[in-house]
């Protein structure tokens, strides 16, 4: 039996406007979100501001929460998990396990929905999952972006090593992306973004603190330039140094940061009281499991592969009828899921009424 139900997989920024459009076209929605709460990983991770227009990620969440949990067309079950579907384009039957008070087990309900669409997002690399990157695990004062923004939604910087404000603070660019040697060679594409975001934070946040960021080379996208890169510099300070980071070692107090500077073509050495690792993006476990439930292509990096048949479709996946948005298929800022969110929305009630038709 033909279903006009859309099964939304995943409750972060680009379920949500899914949802959200899906539901405005008319569509009939059903939104399954693994935690027992809604916001994705700027939620989870206790994001402070959004790269690059500045939001409250809190408040920005909370709004795009609400335009779904307030739609009679949508919705949401949380604590659920697909466990098996069947089925094709217009007809797929979905199994979805819902737990009870955090329990496992709970309830499993069969769902009949003509249209799925995956929003299953990413997770920030671990630096020290494969190799000990930059003593991430060895030295409390080294510390990921993910630490940092915490940090700077408390307004409370501190070093983790004995609980004292930070003078001279140090990111490190393009760890865990562009790297043969852990298997991401791709850009992250938002590191650049949000490392010179939190830079400016930190400025605004430690006045008499002196900020670096170590850099391959800068990449930032659209409107980034003149609303993030140029200000950092010319406003707040921030010194960009362009070069090669070999290792992180502790000196008295504080941090010795060696590596090379390759506009001088010289060595470099620098000691720092905090260290920042900008980790890039890699699919969440999530995403991973769900391609292999589902039986959708992924990439070599474990993303799900989109484009379709004709390579032409951001969306499409390998299975008529189910279509992915925004980090679940690879690196994407809020601007690129959200438009993403959007075409899988119509792409998905476009589906839905085909068959019905």
């Amino acid at each position: 039996m033909s279903s006009n139900k859309v099964l939304i997989i995943g409750g972060g920024p680009a379920g949500l406007e899914a949802a959200r459009s899906a539901a405005e076209l008319g569509g009939e929605v059903l939104l399954i979100e693994k935690r027992a709460r809604l916001g994705g990983t700027p939620d989870s991770e206790g994001y402070a501001k959004l790269t690059h227009h500045w939001r409250d990620a809190s408040e920005a969440m909370a709004e795009l929460a609400a335009a779904v949990t307030g739609n009679a067309n949508v919705e949401v079950k949380y604590q659920a998990e697909v466990q098996s579907l069947s089925g094709s384009a217009g007809n797929f039957t979905v199994e979805i396990a819902q737990s009870q008070n955090g329990k496992t087990g709970g309830v499993v309900e069969s769902v009949n929905v003509g249209a799925v669409i995956v929003a299953t997002g990413f997770q920030h690399f671990d630096p020290g999952r494969a190799t000990q990157y930059y003593n991430y695990y060895s030295f409390p004062d080294v510390i990921t972006i993910t630490d940092l923004e915490k940090m700077l939604k408390e307004n409370k910087v501190v070093r983790p090593s004995n609980g004292e404000t930070p003078k001279k603070i140090a990111f490190i660019q393009c760890v865990g992306s562009r790297d043969r040697q852990v298997g991401n060679e791709y850009c992250s594409k938002v590191c650049c973004g949000v490392a010179s975001k939190q830079a400016i934070e930190l400025r605004e946040q430690i006045t008499d603190s002196k900020v670096f960021i170590f850099y391959i080379d800068m990449r930032m996208y659209g409107y980034w330039e003149p609303e993030i890169y140029w200000p950092a510099q010319e406003k707040h300070k921030v010194n960009y140094v362009k070069g090669v980071i070999s290792e992180v070692l502790p000196k008295g107090n504080q941090l010795l940061i060696r590596g090379e500077d390759t506009t001088m073509s010289r060595p470099m050495e620098v000691t720092m009281d905090l260290v920042v690792l900008s980790v890039g993006m890699e699919p969440s476990a999530g995403t991973r499991a769900v391609a292999q439930l589902l039986g959708i292509e992924q990439n070599k990096y474990g993303f799900i592969e989109a484009g379709g048949s004709s390579g032409l479709d951001p969306v499409a996946t390998s299975k008529a009828g189910i279509f992915v948005a925004g980090a679940a298929s690879g690196p994407s800022d809020l601007d690129d899921s959200f438009a993403q969110a959007g075409l899988a929305a119509a792409r998905a009630i476009a589906s839905v009424r085909k068959v019905l038709a």
